[in-house]
């Protein structure tokens, strides 16, 4: 398995447990890069910046992607398998899903930084869709996340799994099995 297909991407629209996921893997001893978006908007809040969506969607997103170059380098380090709570695509989709022109940095940005082919989506999911100081979304515009993100990835080649809806036990068995499916082959097992 190459270094690019150790670093597993879970992705989906806000709201649809990705973070939550991202999280009981860690607790099993897993690496993870956790999300720029979150972070940023705290970040920003916290100093009265204005990288936010809803204040400089630009800012935001320029800030979003050098979270994730940084993340991208620090993960998978010395070869090991690293998940990461969405990925370079995902401020790709950002700036699409706003009608903003995608700068010419964030595609090749996109096609350096390559994670592994099979990337993790986490669906719409009404019943745990919630509201908080950092998601403002309604449900409508995390379906329209959800799908612009997903078109971003199937134009860079990523093959997409959807993620069950069901228990966050179930999420994270269904992800490691992938995984050990995947390892196995790509070993000659």
């Amino acid at each position: 398995m190459g270094n690019s297909e150790r670093r597993i991407v879970i992705t989906g629209g806000p709201g649809a447990g990705k973070s939550t996921l991202v999280a009981a893997l860690a607790r099993r001893g897993a690496a993870v890069m956790p999300e720029a978006g979150r972070a940023i908007i705290q970040a920003q809040g916290a100093i009265g910046g204005d990288a936010l969506p809803w204040a400089d969607r630009r800012l935001f997103a320029e800030l979003m992607l050098s979270w994730d170059l940084r993340s991208y380098r620090d993960g998978a380090a010395g070869n090991r398998l690293t998940f990461y709570d969405r990925g370079i695509p995902d401020s790709i989709g950002y700036l699409e899903l706003n009608g903003m022109p995608v700068p010419k940095h964030f595609e090749g940005a996109a096609r350096m930084c390559r994670y592994g082919r099979r990337v993790f989506v986490a669906p719409p999911w009404a019943e745990i869709f919630t509201h908080d100081a950092e998601r403002s979304q309604s449900f409508d515009e995390a379906v329209a996340t959800h799908d612009a993100i997903c078109a971003v990835y199937r134009r860079l080649g990523y093959e997409l799994i959807p993620l069950p809806r069901g228990t966050v036990d179930s999420r994270v068995a269904m992800v490691l099995a992938g995984i050990g499916n995947w390892l196995r082959r790509s070993d000659g097992h």
